[in-house]
């Protein structure tokens, strides 16, 4: 059966967002986000979203392409392939994978990046692509009709807890605290946020971000921890981060943040919460198993030359 590898088009948005549900379910995906992305790529990412189409037109595969532009160093390439769980076997991610390459290459990518499931049939083809595996981090899934969070409490002296709706009027002190807290993520690419228009259509705009879960712990009047939470409609519910300011560390900000959200998550109608963390972010993994979330799947970064 002949498999085509291409890029997306308008109509695609639907089928990719299918297809990576089925592939990864641990991440949000829905139509209406996937174009979205799409639309609002930077242009120094010479982002390339491609999709694997089988004969009658369906989407079974699907690969996100671009070149880090947020890392401190050029030359950084990131490439995910996803291949429909019933449509594994016909090719669909060697051609994706050799389209996302080519492209990366063309645009000065010397080293390329892609994330890869933890299973056996994942990590062979990785190394018969040239990959060698390096970190690898956690999908974690936390059941919020049966799960028994951790009591609301009165926030402590000086503490006030907002949402992302309260700073609507001038979000630029939620971008102050999303770049100090992403600056010293775990990770094996960085990457330095300093664009805050870009940030307000990808972050801010983003179709997903649900303003009303997502909360702030604010300090003296300073914003100094913080949950974002991404909602699907579909009672799903997903952390985009999870973080504090460094001179407020150590104070169980990010938890009380985040258990607020969880709560009024689950007060919204929403039955499943989803996160992911670096392997080796031992805090942030600590706090989400106090919340009950359990892992359900891993994957492996992956990194090889090019040339």
């Amino acid at each position: 059966m002949t498999v085509i590898v291409r890029d997306v088009r308008p109509e695609d948005a639907e089928g990719f967002a299918r297809a990576r549900r089925a592939a990864l379910p641990y991440l949000l995906a829905t139509a209406e986000q996937t174009a979205y992305d799409w639309a609002h790529a930077h242009p120094d990412s010479h982002a390339r979203p491609l999709v694997a189409v089988a004969e009658d037109g369906e989407v079974i595969g699907t690969a996100e392409v671009g070149l880090a532009h947020e890392a401190p160093e050029p030359g950084i390439g990131e490439l995910n392939v996803y291949v429909h769980p019933a449509h594994r076997g016909r090719g669909a991610g060697a051609l994706l994978v050799r389209a996302a390459e080519e492209h990366l290459a063309e645009h000065g990518a010397t080293t390329l990046y892609s994330w890869v499931l933890d299973e056996p049939a994942g990590r062979a083809f990785a190394e018969r692509h040239g990959y060698a595996p390096s970190r690898s981090a956690h999908f974690l899934r936390l059941d919020l009709t049966a799960a028994e969070l951790p009591p609301l409490g009165e926030p402590p002296a000086g503490v006030e807890i907002l949402t992302a709706e309260d700073f609507a009027a001038d979000p630029r002190p939620l971008f102050t605290l999303d770049a100090v807290t992403t600056a010293d993520e775990p990770g094996d690419v960085g990457a330095e946020l300093d664009d805050y228009a870009h940030w307000l259509e990808t972050t801010w705009n983003h179709p997903l971000l649900d303003r009303t879960l997502t909360t702030v712990a604010v300090v003296d009047g300073v914003p100094a921890a913080f949950s974002a939470a991404r909602t699907d409609g579909l009672g799903r519910y997903g952390s985009a981060m999870t973080g504090t300011a460094p001179h407020f560390r150590g104070r169980g900000l990010a938890k009380l943040a985040k258990n607020v959200s969880l709560h009024r998550a689950r007060a919204a109608g929403c039955g499943e919460a989803f996160t992911g963390n670096d392997a080796r972010n031992g805090p942030m993994l600590a706090i989400n198993r106090w919340f009950g979330y359990e892992v359900r799947a891993t994957e492996v970064r992956h990194v090889r030359a090019v040339g």
